[in-house]
């Protein structure tokens, strides 16, 4: 798993191999960034990463200059995992929260500039769901926000609100959802 652009490009992320994710391929990884390319400016950015597992989101919008990164994942092995790559490749502005996702969906009261989850894939269609209800009933996404949401191919969200586009690479399902 490598960083794929910007001041950190071409680090490569060691995770154990005990760590219970599925993490996000490379291709898929850089497919999504080259369609967030033509669309958004990434420094700056406000990023809300759930389900983070590796965290390898997290440091592909932190070398591309995001300023303000919460990764959220339930399992502390990873929370600490991040937290050791942060400070080896001296990211600063990665916050790491060991929390169940709705727990903290819930309790939330800030707004973000992408939300991405990439929850398990075997994870029923109604908690998908959920995700894209507290995220918009809550407004978590500022005006122009985007909500991304990994998932399996077995799942369509295409019929919930604020749906925009799907993506396709191998395996790998991307839902884009705009505000």
């Amino acid at each position: 798993m490598r960083i794929i652009s910007g001041t950190h490009k071409g680090r490569v992320i060691h995770p154990p191999k005990n760590l219970p994710v599925r993490p996000t391929t490379d291709f898929a990884k850089e497919s999504l960034f080259n369609i967030l390319n033509n669309h958004i400016d990434f420094e700056g950015l406000k990023l809300l990463d759930l389900f983070c597992g590796t965290g390898s989101i997290s440091f592909e919008f932190a070398s591309r200059g995001s300023t303000s990164i919460t990764s959220v994942d339930e399992n502390y092995q990873c929370c600490e995992f991040i937290k050791k790559t942060s400070f080896d490749f001296k990211i600063e502005n990665i916050k790491t929260i060991k929390s169940d996702v709705f727990g903290f969906l819930k309790k939330n009261l800030n707004s973000y500039d992408i939300i991405f989850a990439d929850p398990p894939y075997i994870i029923e269609l109604s908690k998908l769901e959920l995700i894209h209800e507290l995220v918009f009933s809550k407004n978590f996404l500022k005006p122009g926000g985007l909500l991304i949401i990994e998932h399996s191919q077995q799942c369509d969200l295409s019929k919930l609100s604020h749906f925009s586009e799907h993506r396709k690479y191998g395996n790998v399902n991307f839902s884009f959802f705009k505000t």
